[in-house]
């Protein structure tokens, strides 16, 4: 059904963020917030994010890490939106 709104609250893995709430609709990510983190990274994010398709953010952000964490929280969004698809 065109239109349809998912939204998927996912709970984060080894960063410093907690959790991440990613609004989809057409294939399209339309919102993301992160909960905690560091907020001007997570907002740089979310905001060039927004408007993109999944698939997009999925293949820029999937292997990102920060320092030696093996993740990152752009990382973390690449991973919940691959549950999506």
């Amino acid at each position: 059904m065109p239109g349809t709104m998912k939204k998927l609250v996912y709970k984060t893995k080894g960063t410093c963020s907690s959790h991440i709430t990613i609004e989809v609709a057409d294939g399209i990510v339309k919102n993301i917030s992160f909960k905690n983190g560091c907020q001007g990274n997570t907002q740089g994010v979310a905001s060039l994010a927004k408007g993109m398709s999944v698939s997009e953010v999925i293949s820029r952000l999937k292997g990102i890490k920060c320092g030696d964490k093996g993740t990152s929280c752009p990382d973390q969004l690449a991973q919940a939106l691959e549950g999506l698809s």
